[in-house]
């Protein structure tokens, strides 16, 4: 398997408009060819997706989840293209099923973009301070990977769907472009409130 760098990666996407996550998999699964990863893309529906990703979403729905035991709840919206799609069952389903994800797994942030400076600074400080005694050669690929691993953490788009009976421990950008591709619509998580008692 090829050792994907995230320049290849936004090389990608740039080119596909696919998410990172999507970019990252089929890069991946085509040990870096950049031509069959368009086409992996391209057969999956995420580059189509991600044509329409340009596209305005003023529509959708705002979805709350409240934990049993009320001391959690989260408020989330789903924007869509067309009220038709903001009615559709599975649009609905994937905003409802999104909230309560969030209300689990307490992500920071929507995007990558959008998690703070000082919060990325600290965590590229704590993984050069444990990555201190290794070899300089591989300090930086430690340091790099760590970063990631908590991006996967705590980045919404990033993060497994906390039920993988129901989702098979798929990326919430994976459900989201898979919606995108199967509604024909741009679909964008807006925006989320996640409430925690005594939090």
């Amino acid at each position: 398997m090829a050792d994907v760098s995230a320049k290849d990666i936004k090389t990608l996407r740039d080119r596909t408009g696919a998410g990172i996550l999507a970019c990252r998999e089929a890069l991946t699964e085509t040990d870096g060819d950049f031509e069959k990863a368009v086409e992996l893309l391209r057969a999956r529906g995420v580059a189509q997706a991600a044509k329409r990703a340009g596209e305005e979403a003023r529509e959708g729905v705002v979805q709350s989840y409240i934990h049993a035991g009320n001391k959690i709840g989260t408020l989330v919206e789903v924007n869509c293209q067309t009220d038709f799609v903001a009615r559709n069952e599975k649009f609905i389903e994937f905003a409802r099923d999104l909230a309560l994800h969030i209300a689990a797994a307490a992500p920071l942030a929507v995007t990558e973009e959008e998690i703070p400076a000082e919060d990325r600074e600290r965590e590229e400080r704590i993984a050069a301070e444990q990555a201190a005694d290794r070899p300089e050669n591989v300090r930086e690929r430690i340091i790099s990977g760590k970063l990631d691993k908590w991006l996967d953490e705590v980045v919404l788009l990033r993060q497994k769907h906390v039920n993988e009976e129901k989702h098979g421990g798929k990326a919430i950008e994976d459900l989201r472009a898979a919606l995108a591709s199967e509604t024909r619509e741009n679909v964008v998580i807006r925006r989320f409130s996640r409430f925690a008692v005594g939090g």
